[in-house]
């Protein structure tokens, strides 16, 4: 396992050297969707309107920040991840579509969200649930914010980051998913711990 720091915009190259269980630390620009951001991100595409900011070679963050207006900007004062279950529906489109490079949240994403990256030159890295002080200290500035309507949470949040990290890299572009193999693993122990249950109580 290898320790790799990107910059934004990403290239298939960069992504293509990342495997499940790499450390990663990102620069550039940063942008946070949740599950709204993501509808709606879709629903421009739909439209044929334009998203008003350019996503490819791209670092979707599922996240909301808990921020403080300073003048005529923002303070990012904490910003941990959600859970990216939440987005399954919508990313494999999103990346597609729109050209990510670099999904970063929490609890893993499935297996259609996985072949999206495999066949689209993606990955999926974590960042450390509870850590939103961390993560903050990482943002430098808050460039811009759109769709605030939604939310603070739920808005499109344009981040300058510096080693936005460390990050685990847990879908890579192959395809691998951390997730699902380890739910494989623990299905093939199911038939011996019935058996190890069984023994227990005819004990």
């Amino acid at each position: 396992m290898a320790t790799y720091r990107l910059s934004t915009p990403l290239r298939d190259e960069d992504v293509e050297g990342l495997r499940v269980g790499d450390t990663l630390y990102v620069s550039g620009v940063l942008v946070s969707a949740r599950d709204a951001a993501h509808a709606r991100m879709l629903e421009l595409l739909r439209e044929g309107r334009p998203l008003p900011v350019d996503l490819r070679g791209g670092v979707i963050y599922h996240a909301g920040p808990v921020a403080k207006r300073e003048g005529d900007g923002w303070r990012i004062i904490a910003m941990g991840p959600t859970t990216s279950a939440r987005m399954e529906a919508f990313e494999a489109d999103v990346i597609e579509k729109l050209g990510v490079k670099l999904i970063i949240g929490k609890g893993g994403m499935g297996r259609r969200t996985a072949e999206a990256m495999r066949r689209h030159k993606a990955a999926y890295a974590i960042f450390t649930g509870g850590a939103g002080v961390l993560a903050a200290r990482a943002i430098r500035k808050v460039l811009d914010v759109h769709w605030l309507d939604l939310g603070m949470a739920e808005a499109m949040w344009v981040l300058e980051v510096e080693d936005f990290g460390p990050l685990t890299v847990m879908i890579d572009s192959t395809g691998r998913n951390f997730y699902d193999e380890a739910r494989e693993k623990m299905r093939a122990k199911v038939p011996e711990l019935v058996k190890e249950l069984g023994d227990v109580f005819k004990a």
